[in-house]
């Protein structure tokens, strides 16, 4: 399974690299305007913290700060293979950090992981039953294992979709895919798309 994970990442991040800059800056403003609806309502949300090629958060999490949303983002603990929480009023206070992921390092504002509402997940590779990949570390599957109320909505460009990705045990499936071209809704027994 892992060998075709491998090759599942593989050829996502390929998809994704032929997207010019443009693209990904076009793409990322309508992923933000399609999660901006789906957030309505929530008051905490966690928000990756989008490093390129990732589909881009920056203006997401400034939207949902000027709404007086409580922001969230992860820090990773590289040593417990675990995300630590720090709210995020101020984006400024980034730093490139672990894997060059942007955290706000020196400027956290603990949270705790049960205020949160609702979470926004990178993903690789994702398919129509609400499966994603992420890079392989496994620090949102055992965040969302350990904290499973918030509602999982995981973001890609609509070019790193799979058939199919193989799922075990650990793998925690979306609530919510979101890209560019539409919503894929996963209630638990089937997947509905809405364009």
């Amino acid at each position: 399974m892992s060998q075709t994970k491998a090759a599942l990442r593989r050829q996502a991040k390929e998809a994704r690299s032929l997207l010019s800059p443009s693209q990904i800056t076009e793409n990322s403003a309508i992923i933000e305007q399609r999660l901006l609806g789906l957030l309505n309502g929530f008051t905490t949300v966690m928000v990756y913290v989008s490093k390129p090629p990732e589909a881009e958060t920056r203006g997401l999490i400034a939207d949902l700060n000027r709404r007086g949303v409580r922001v969230v983002v992860p820090i990773i603990e590289r040593e417990t293979c675990s995300l630590r929480l720090s709210y995020l009023p101020d984006p400024a206070v980034l730093v490139p950090s672990t894997f060059n992921v942007p955290e706000p390092i020196g400027h956290e504002l603990p949270a705790r992981p049960e205020d949160v509402q609702a979470v926004v997940i990178p993903m690789l590779a994702f398919d129509a039953e609400g499966n994603r990949l992420g890079y392989g570390a496994g620090y949102y599957d055992r965040f969302l294992c350990r904290y499973p109320h918030p509602q999982k909505i995981g973001i890609a460009f609509s070019c790193q979709r799979a058939q199919s990705i193989p799922a075990d045990d650990n793998d925690v499936k979306m609530d919510y895919i979101v890209t560019e071209k539409g919503i894929i809704q996963h209630n638990g027994r089937e997947s509905q798309e809405k364009v």
